[in-house]
């Protein structure tokens, strides 16, 4: 396919030159060329396989797991942060209250 894209970008480009190169002709040879150019991108990534569309999908996935997972930890984390300060209070409320000598 990459060498269809080449070989009519080749053949627009000597139609133009040959025509004084209208706009229809401009516009398709821009066409075709974007079209050679993420055709070449594409393949240099690794993504111009019939299944690059299920690898981006599981990436995808993956990513967003990852994510969650973050989210879920910082909330985890703050939780703990709150709780060991609240028993730290109560602890202190405890000894200033004198009842320091019920716990020992």
């Amino acid at each position: 396919m990459n060498m269809q894209n080449d070989e009519m970008l080749a053949r627009l480009m000597a139609q133009a030159e040959g025509d004084g190169a209208d706009l229809v002709t401009l516009r398709a040879i821009v066409e075709d060329a974007t079209d050679a150019g993420a055709a070449r991108v594409l393949d240099r990534l690794g993504l111009a396989d019939p299944t690059a569309q299920d690898d981006i999908d599981e990436l995808r996935e993956l990513l967003r797991a990852w994510r969650d997972a973050k989210a879920s930890a910082w909330k985890a984390a703050i939780r703990w942060v709150v709780r060991g300060v609240l028993a730290l209070l109560l602890v202190g409320i405890a000894v200033r209250l004198g009842l320091g000598d019920l716990v020992t």
